[in-house]
């Protein structure tokens, strides 16, 4: 029995970069200690890089009407092919050091039910790399050397999350997400705070490289922000009150414990503006209060809903005229 079981989607492999930093990925999920690996989705080329670097290969996962891989399927498929104490699901193209599995069995022998999430760096990689001995070493270094440095490395503002660990028996509920659009992540946070799991920033102690890549897979080649998907992901999420990010995971990790962050004023700020979510459970309230904190975010918001509710009745009427 592996300690940790990470799984994703990756996209097709025909495409030469992306092949190129999802071999790499995997590489660097393969050569940490006590972890289990497991491709999910049946896109181009899959099963052939699963058998090559002898990872489990899952197919069986449900996709959503626009061919992208539903999270609720992943997260079931996962934890009923795998009896790991601890699940972690990652974007494909994202490597992972060592520091990974030690952090997750602090955190797991401290805290029955928690969700660690964390800030990663952004690195400029178009090649295989090589994953013989000193190869977290490099990486380290790539990340010392900073934007001069061979791979640019950036850190990445802390917003969402790259990847998500948490204990088998949590997460059991997701709705139908879209992976690989934006929503889901933010409701992984709102979801752990509400429930009163600890939310845990573990950006300084699990290093999280991110590898630089294009949105050729997506309409436009721009990011998913404003597609159908995205839009349903955040109303399967309950709303955009529902969607917390990174600043708003309640713990850390120091001297290789969760602590509590410590309170500032602008800390208090935003629990004050959460709090009628996190402690009263009232999406009402929570308009309410974030009208009163965003008045100009707030207008803007209302103004599109109404719009989309008022082009929505104008399309209907155009269906029922015909």
């Amino acid at each position: 029995m592996s300690l940790l079981t990470i799984f994703t989607a990756p996209k097709p492999f025909p495409a030469p970069h992306i092949a190129t930093i999802q071999r790499n990925a995997i590489l660097s999920w393969k050569n940490l200690p006590d972890v289990q690996v497991i491709l999910m989705g049946h896109e181009t080329g899959m099963e052939e890089v699963a058998a090559e670097y002898g990872v489990r290969y899952l197919p069986e996962v449900t996709y959503s009407e626009y061919g992208t891989p539903l999270l609720s399927s992943m997260f079931q498929w996962a934890c009923k092919v795998s009896d790991s104490p601890l699940m972690m699901v990652t974007n494909a193209d994202v490597m992972y050091l060592s520091d990974l599995v030690t952090t997750a069995r602090q955190v797991m022998e401290q805290a029955p039910r928690f969700l660690t999430l964390g800030q990663r760096w952004d690195m400029e990689i178009t090649q295989l790399l090589d994953f013989g001995p000193g190869w977290e070493d490099c990486l380290r270094a790539g990340i010392a050397s900073g934007e001069q440095g061979l791979y640019k490395a950036r850190r990445h503002p802390p917003l969402g999350s790259d990847y998500f660990i948490y204990p088998r028996d949590c997460f059991t509920d997701l709705p139908d997400f879209a992976i690989g659009r934006s929503g889901w992540d933010n409701w992984m946070v709102y979801r752990a705070r509400i429930l009163h799991w600890p939310a845990i920033d573990a950006s300084d102690a699990i290093t999280v490289i991110h590898q630089n890549h294009d949105y050729s897979h997506l309409p436009g080649n721009k990011p998913p922000y404003r597609l159908p998907e995205t839009l349903e992901n955040i109303r399967l999420a309950g709303g955009r009150r529902c969607l917390f990010y990174l600043k708003d995971a309640d713990y850390q990790i120091a001297n290789g414990q969760p602590q509590r962050v410590p309170v500032s004023g602008k800390r208090l700020l935003r629990e004050i503006e959460i709090a009628p979510l996190v402690h009263l459970h009232s999406l009402p309230l929570a308009e309410v209060v974030n009208l009163i904190y965003h008045p100009r975010d707030a207008w803007k918001e209302w103004r599109g809903r109404i719009a989309y509710k008022l082009g929505e009745r104008k399309q209907s009427g155009k269906l029922v005229s015909k």
